[in-house]
């Protein structure tokens, strides 16, 4: 037998009636703060382990540094630590990438803004002042990480491969800084491009300020314009200031 719901007459008695509100959301939606207030967590302790390891590697070494070691100082269990950056090799890269871009996320070289401040100065001389103050800059942050980079390269395979790498991306940034320099007309016709990024390679590198700043007891603004004053005077035939 089949039932029939009863009819209701828009006009005839209601009784025991319900009345029902639309639904205006979507309950399956997860809310916004709380998926920003995961992803501020996540970063956060992104942070603390990379923090931590980057304490570790400058105070013991890349290669007497373990991943338990780096988790216990950064408050985590080993495996949060796998899931937010990965392994050691992992955290090396990622220490590297975001000292030389000063952010939490590697930043390409042509987005990085000292970059881009330089390729749209007018004078070489400008160029150049722009450039040893960005080194300048950089160099307390990368100096240090990059030295246990260099060290644990010397007999770990994949910080080998690592070195060589930024090593090479350095290189190749430096040519591309003197091809900037020579569209200004006052680069010396005696010396080559190649050269010119040898010079400035030697002299950014972390050994030549580690050597005047940290040995020497030099001040970054005595550094910064020591780079920009003998760049000028090796690199330009007649420095524009």
């Amino acid at each position: 037998m089949t039932k029939h719901l009863p009819r209701f007459r828009p006009n005839g008695p209601r009784t025991n009636t319900v009345s029902l509100r639309p639904m205006t959301e979507n309950v399956n939606t997860p809310r916004p703060y709380r998926s920003a207030n995961r992803s501020e967590q996540a970063a956060a302790t992104r942070r603390s382990i990379l923090e931590a390891a980057r304490e570790l590697f400058v105070e013991q070494g890349y290669l007497r540094t373990t991943v338990t070691r780096i988790a216990d100082r950064a408050g985590v269990n080993v495996d949060t630590l796998y899931a937010a950056v990965g392994r050691k090799p992992a955290i090396l890269r990622e220490l590297v990438e975001t000292a030389i871009s000063g952010a939490d996320q590697a930043i390409p070289a042509e987005r990085r803004a000292y970059v881009q401040a330089v390729r749209a100065a007018g004078t070489a001389t400008e160029k150049i002042a722009l450039y040893a103050a960005a080194v300048t800059e950089m160099a307390p942050r990368t100096a240090p990480i990059f030295r246990a980079l260099r060290d644990a390269a010397i007999t770990d395979p994949s910080c080998s491969q690592l070195y060589a790498e930024i090593t090479g991306r350095r290189a190749v940034s430096m040519r591309l800084f003197a091809t900037d320099l020579r569209s200004t007309g006052s680069v010396r016709a005696d010396l080559s491009d190649s050269e010119v990024a040898d010079i400035v390679w030697t002299m950014n590198s972390f050994e030549y300020y580690l050597s005047l700043v940290a040995l020497c007891g030099w001040t970054s603004a005595r550094f910064e314009h020591h780079l920009t004053d003998a760049w000028c005077r090796l690199l330009l035939t007649r420095p524009d200031r």
